[in-house]
C-alpha cells in the first residue's frame, strides 16, 4: 500500500470515536518499533517530521526509511506528516517530496496573518494532492523548534475556528485545550487538566470536523523512574493523564500526537543496557532494545489511549 493522505482515516476516527496516533520519527529504530506495533495491531498510523528531524536524519534518509517501512507494514494505511512546518517553503519541500500531510504552524502570528499563511500552503497542498493541518492558539512547551513560554501560551479561541476553517480551507486543526510540549509540561505540583469545555464548544461550532491534539505524551513513569536510576534527571516530568487522552479521543479529537514518551522509552532502554553493561561497543546491542521499547510503548498507546486497534 502506497502512503495516503489522513482524509479517509479522520472521516473513520470521527465516526468511531477513536482517535490516530500521530508519532514523531528521528531514526530507522524508532521507525521500525512504531510500524511493528501498528502492523501487528492493524491500527492506522501516521508518521510525522518535524524540522528538526530533518536537520538531523536528512529528509531523503527519512523518506527513504518511511517508504520501506510502508513496504514492511503490508495493509495498514501510513501517512507521512511534516509536524510545525514554519513557513511555505518548507511546506513546499515537503509537498514536492512525497509527504502526504502537512502542517503549517501560523499560531505565533495574528489572526489574519495566519489565515493567509495557512491558506498559501493549503492552495498549494491541494493542487499536489496534499492535506495539511493548520494552528490556532498557542501551546506551551519546548520541542524541536517549537518553544513557547507558559506566558506567551494561550487556549483556542472557539469563536475564532469557523472563520478560520472556512477562509484557510484547511483539511485539520490543531487546539490548544491545556496539552503541552516536551516532558516538562507543568510545574511540580500542578494539576494537569484538559478544558473539554472548549473542545466541546469547537466541536459544536464546527461540527464533524477533524481536531488535533499536540504536547499529548503521558510521560510514563516507568520509563522516568528507569532513566533517573541512571543519571537522568526527569524528577519533575509530569504528561497528560491517559484518561484525559482516551476521553479526547473518543470526541472531536481525530490525531494525537507523541513524540516525548517515545524519547523517553528509546532512551531509557538504551541507558539500560549500557549501564549494565559497560564494554558494549556493538550499537545493534543497545538500538534493538530501545525498539523493542518503543514497539511496547506504541501498542499501548493504540490499545489504551487511541482505541485505534482493529481499524485498519
Amino acid at each position: 500500500m502506497a502512503l495516503v493522505t489522513t482524509t479517509e482515516m479522520f472521516k473513520k476516527a470521527y465516526e468511531g470515536g477513536y482517535a490516530v496516533g500521530a508519532f514523531n520519527v528521528n531514526n530507522m529504530e524508532i521507525i521500525q518499533g512504531i510500524v511493528g506495533a501498528a502492523a501487528e495491531l492493524k491500527s492506522p498510523l501516521i508518521l510525522q517530521v518535524s524540522a528538526g528531524a530533518r536537520k538531523y536524519a536528512n529528509p531523503t534518509y527519512l523518506k527513504k526509511l518511511v517508504e520501506a517501512a510502508v513496504i514492511e507494514a503490508g495493509d495498514i494505511p501510513i501517512a507521512l506528516h511534516l509536524d510545525h512546518g514554519e513557513d511555505f517553503e518548507i511546506c513546499k519541500a515537503c509537498i514536492d517530496s512525497g509527504f502526504t500531510s502537512v502542517m503549517i504552524d501560523g499560531s505565533k502570528h495574528s489572526f489574519e496573518e495566519n489565515i493567509r499563511l495557512t491558506k498559501q500552503v493549503v492552495d498549494y497542498a491541494h493542487a499536489h494532492g496534499c492535506v495539511v493541518e493548520g494552528e490556532l492558539g498557542k501551546l506551551a512547551g519546548i520541542e524541536d523548534d517549537v518553544n513557547v513560554s507558559a506566558e506567551d501560551a494561550s487556549y483556542t479561541n472557539p469563536a475564532e475556528v469557523e472563520e478560520f476553517v472556512k477562509r484557510t480551507g484547511v483539511d485539520s486543526l490543531a487546539i490548544a485545550i491545556g496539552t503541552s510540549h516536551g516532558a516538562f509540561k507543568f510545574k511540580p505540583g500542578q494539576k494537569p487538566q484538559l478544558r473539554f469545555d472548549i473542545l466541546e464548544e469547537i466541536e459544536r461550532r464546527i461540527p464533524g470536523f477533524p481536531i488535533v491534539l499536540h504536547g499529548a505524551s503521558s510521560v510514563s513513569q516507568e520509563y522516568v523512574k528507569e532513566i533517573q536510576q541512571y543519571g537522568g534527571n526527569l524528577a519533575d516530568a509530569i504528561g497528560i493523564p491517559e484518561e484525559m487522552l482516551r476521553q479526547a479521543a473518543s470526541s472531536a479529537v481525530c490525531k494525537i500526537n507523541i513524540d516525548s514518551d517515545l524519547r523517553l522509552a528509546f532512551t531509557a532502554g538504551i541507558r539500560n543496557v549500557l549501564s549494565n553493561n559497560p564494554a558494549v561497543f556493538d550499537p545493534r546491542s543497545y538500538l534493538k532494545v530501545g525498539r523493542e521499547n518503543i514497539k511496547t510503548l506504541v501498542s499501548h498507546k493504540i490499545k489504551e489511549v487511541l482505541g485505534s486497534e482493529g481499524q485498519a
